[in-house]
């Protein structure tokens, strides 16, 4: 197991500095001066020139990647054109956020998607299976900016249930600790803003949850369906084994590894891409921080804002492919 683990992360090595060079090479044609646009349409040419010797961009690009690779090599992530503050302290706020989003969206994508599969498999051609398969189908056709304008009108608008936006109570603001604002308000018997945080993850969670939730739940059914027609479970059940022993005990766990593909790649996916979630609810996240600094020509953040969800990605499924070993014991890794 330790040298399969081993040997995955040595792969990680080259797949990293592939997708480096890609980037590199794709954000530097983008239309537009980076120090243009952070000087604005006012400054001199002068100035302009001044600040692109300042930020190296007057060297060639091949010159421009080696330095940033080296930079990287070091650890360091680099310095934002815009704000001069180092990368890797300056983008653990936003990086924090999109993770305390998505891991709630998935927790919900999980406990809903894999139930719902569960029930319509087991009740097979039922009413409940019908719905499930049709909200499912909906749910993966749905866009996600369609979603969260249409719970921001229902539940924040018409209801007055739920906040519109953003993460916290400007009025009662959190205090960071890690930045993981349920861990932090918990750690410091902050009940009341606790609440509040929630209040305001609801809305982008579940918009966030919608697409991995529906394929989660037809992935479910469809293993779990396969499944239930083995011998092994028509015996437990000829047995006088409770229902739920059936299903949670002998039919899911069989039924699970390709569930277990799906969660991981949805996972990844949802790191990467609540870049939409975060503008619909201005939610904080490191999706929102990449996309103000494409409109700023902002390099470095760009490139080291998708070098760690590009890593954060590898990482859950190599957890994904490490935990098939632990659910089927038939899996080895030698």
């Amino acid at each position: 197991m330790l040298s399969y683990i081993g040997r995955r992360l040595l792969q990680l090595i080259p797949v990293l500095l592939g997708m480096t060079f890609i980037v590199f090479l794709i954000i530097r044609a983008i239309p537009g001066d980076p120090a243009q646009v952070i000087l604005g349409q006012q400054a001199t040419a002068e100035a302009v020139k001044a600040l692109r010797e300042s930020l190296g961009l007057d060297n060639p690009w091949y010159v421009q990647y080696f330095q940033y690779l080296g930079e990287l090599l070091r650890g360091d992530l680099g310095t934002s054109m815009r704000t001069r503050e180092a990368i890797s302290t300056e983008i653990w706020p936003y990086l924090a956020a999109t993770i305390e989003l998505a891991f709630c969206a998935m927790v919900l994508a999980i406990v809903i998607g894999v139930n719902a599969g569960i029930i319509s498999a087991w009740f097979q051609n039922s009413w409940f299976d019908y719905a499930a398969m049709i909200l499912a189908l909906i749910g993966v056709s749905m866009p996600i900016f369609w979603l969260g304008l249409m719970f921001q009108w229902g539940f924040s608008i018409q209801l007055d249930w739920l906040p519109t936006s953003g993460r916290e109570d400007a009025r009662n603001p959190v205090e960071p600790i890690t930045h993981l604002y349920l861990i932090d308000t918990l750690v410091q018997g902050r009940f009341d803003q606790f609440g509040d945080v929630v209040k305001h993850l609801i809305l982008p969670a579940l918009a966030l949850a919608t697409i991995p939730m529906a394929i989660i739940a037809r992935m479910t059914r469809s293993s779990m369906l396969e499944v239930m027609r083995a011998d092994y479970i028509r015996t437990a059940r000829a047995k006088g084994q409770k229902t739920f022993l059936v299903v949670y005990k002998h039919a899911l766990k069989n039924a699970i590894i390709p569930v277990l593909t799906v969660i991981g790649l949805q996972t990844g996916l949802l790191l990467g891409g609540a870049i939409l979630t975060e503008t619909i609810f201005s939610w904080p996240g490191v999706g929102r921080y990449i996309y103000d600094a494409i409109g700023f020509r902002d390099y470095p953040v760009i490139q080291a804002g998708i070098l760690i969800i590009a890593f954060l990605f590898i990482l859950i499924n190599l957890i994904v492919d490490i935990l098939y070993s632990f659910v089927d014991k038939r899996i080895k890794y030698n």
